[in-house]
């Protein structure tokens, strides 16, 4: 059965051509198109050329937006000894040792992103049923396993972003607010596409990017002409 498009949708989807916009012109066009009653998103898809069946061919990795994210973003911390002291006081909003696993065990889940230094994993990782379909796991690769926790929680507070490709070879990341102005968009933008030419997988042959396309939660999907995003040189990235 056909998904209904609302009657607003229909209306916006009538300002996209069917074409790739010359990026600050799709930003520009992504704002114009956020009309839900709800401040929305800004959210980037992005297909490559990989198949993330094979080790060699998964993209999974982080990228700093230099503007935030526009988000709160609650961070707890699984450590021990001092470390937990070293977490609170570096701005976590939970910190603990086993305590803290037992109630993540009961079902507490008030937070959006989970750090654990390297010799609590052992314990995290029975845990990994109830954060591996959230995306809470802590992972080396995405940041979240480090002795260093007072600059991953700066990080991760000031819009440090994990993200991976799906199965199907796509990158789902929100990287702002539409209420953001343009040109704060678009540095988020440039870093988030930095970040996935740099961690190339070494198993990507062939044409790496294969489209991009940006959005706004509740607005058309809008076409981003990859060559002019790649070769796109900001001056002001700060």
């Amino acid at each position: 059965m056909a998904k209904k498009i609302s009657r607003r949708l229909q209306e916006l989807n009538k300002k996209v051509e069917e074409r790739p916009y010359q990026p600050l012109e799709a930003l520009t066009l992504l704002k114009e198109t956020a009309t839900a009653k709800f401040p929305e998103s800004a959210e980037a898809h992005i297909r490559l050329g990989i198949d993330p069946k094979y080790t060699d061919q998964q993209l999974r990795t982080t990228v700093a937006l230099p503007k935030g994210t526009g988000q709160t973003v609650r961070v707890a911390v699984i450590a021990r000894g001092e470390k937990v002291t070293e977490a609170t006081n570096a701005g976590a909003d939970l910190a603990g040792s086993e305590d803290l696993i037992a109630e993540i065990q009961q079902g507490r889940m008030d937070f959006d992103k989970l750090i654990a230094t390297p010799d609590m994993m052992p314990q995290v990782a029975k845990l990994g049923k109830l954060l591996g379909p959230r995306g809470l796991m802590p992972s080396p690769k995405g940041g979240t396993v480090t002795f260093d926790l007072g600059q991953a929680i700066n990080e991760f507070k000031a819009g440090k972003l994990e993200f991976r490709a799906d199965r199907t070879g796509i990158v789902h990341v929100m990287f702002g607010k539409a209420a953001f102005p343009t040109e704060d968009l678009l540095v988020n933008l440039k870093a988030l596409q930095e970040s996935i030419d740099r961690n190339r997988p070494s198993g990507a042959k062939g044409r790496y990017w294969r489209s991009v396309y940006v959005t706004s939660t509740m607005g058309p999907s809008i076409e981003v002409d990859i060559s002019a995003l790649r070769d796109l040189k900001l001056t002001e990235t700060a």
